[in-house]
């Protein structure tokens, strides 16, 4: 009987969660089983994880982790938002449309409030609209702004749009949350220091994703205001998210950012998007939805087109506009890569 691990189909696209463990990650968790030590986030490993991440950011903030993105998301705005608050976000960001309503779930009924965006970005004008159009006591008083860094659609935020963000927050006495789940990617794509892209731009809590980077599981909260930190330690109990072995959550974190794996995973994946992208720039039939800005592509072609690619194989997700998705992770392989353009070539003839 053949083993199952050794027979493993060929690799797929369809999402940057299909990949394994990257071998940074997978060494620091070994590293971490290593003997006893105390539960409950009070070992070496999650301080170092902690202080490793203020490095990182170049901040004295503070820091959690979690285990998942949703959770991580929906924690950190019910700690900036009371249930009469609501939270702006943009139509397609994932705290609206994958999260089965766990954001007003943990904050105890903080309402979004959704912006339609072309391109899933929201902008200053689209903000001021949503947070100024009722200030009666019938309506859910605007407390904090969510983006997604980059957006569910591929496209990476600059600096200068997160600050134009930031400020307009300030100036209507809103928190800016960041959902940072592939914000590896967005760093490798700008080519910018983590802290530019978060509080030397006006941030005030970053959910930085590692699960999507080549870890196993877990998000890191950073608060970089303290003062929106109090007692989310209770809040993580509370929801499920104090893992008793919490050196598994938190060791990964300094395998990743040891020798900067992080930033090299989403270099890679980033660059994989791009060798898709213009593989197939000139192929007739297929064209892509959005600019291909980090490790996502998003093509628009016809139904026989998207039914070829299926029948050679080919997985992918289709809900965001009606286009094949494909998300590239940390170990995509070119050579697949090359695969994929070669056969939207043949169905597209």
């Amino acid at each position: 009987m053949p083993d199952t691990l050794t027979t493993l189909a060929p690799q797929q696209f369809a999402s940057d969660n299909y990949a394994g463990i990257c071998p940074e990650a997978w060494n620091a968790m070994f590293e971490a089983n290593a003997g006893s030590v105390p539960a409950y986030g009070e070992d070496p490993w999650t301080r170092r994880a902690a202080d490793a991440l203020r490095d990182l950011f170049e901040t004295d903030g503070e820091v959690f982790f979690a285990f998942n993105g949703t959770a991580a998301n929906s924690m950190a705005l019910a700690a900036l938002c009371q249930s009469y608050h609501s939270v702006i976000c943009s139509a397609s960001a994932h705290v609206e449309t994958d999260e089965c309503g766990a954001p007003e779930f943990f904050s105890n009924g903080s309402k979004l409030l959704v912006a339609q965006t072309p391109d899933g970005k929201l902008t200053p004008d689209a903000i001021r609209a949503l947070a100024t159009s009722r200030s009666d006591i019938h309506f859910p008083k605007p407390r904090a702004v969510t983006i997604t860094q980059p957006t569910e659609t591929g496209q990476v935020y600059s600096i200068d749009e997160i600050k134009a963000i930031s400020s307009l927050c300030r100036e209507l006495g809103l928190r800016l949350h960041m959902d940072g789940a592939r914000f590896a990617n967005a760093c490798a794509a700008l080519g910018c220091a983590p802290a530019d892209l978060t509080w030397k731009a006006g941030v005030d809590v970053l959910c930085f994703g590692g699960t999507k980077n080549g870890m196993g599981v877990g998000e890191a909260i950073l608060f970089f205001d303290k003062a929106l930190a109090e007692d989310f330690d209770y809040r993580c109990k509370q929801a499920g998210q104090l893992a008793s072995k919490m050196r598994f959550l938190a060791a990964p974190w300094l395998g990743m950012l040891k020798d900067g794996a992080w930033l090299r995973n989403g270099q890679h994946a980033n660059a994989c998007a791009q060798r898709l992208a213009q593989g197939i720039a000139d192929v007739t039939g297929v064209a892509p939805m959005f600019p291909v800005e980090a490790n996502a592509v998003f093509l628009k072609g016809s139904e026989s087109v998207l039914e070829g690619l299926r029948l050679r194989g080919w997985r992918f997700y289709t809900f965001i506009g009606g286009g094949a998705r494909f998300m590239f992770a940390w170990d995509a392989d070119p050579l697949r890569v090359d695969q994929l353009i070669q056969d939207i070539k043949k169905v597209s003839q």
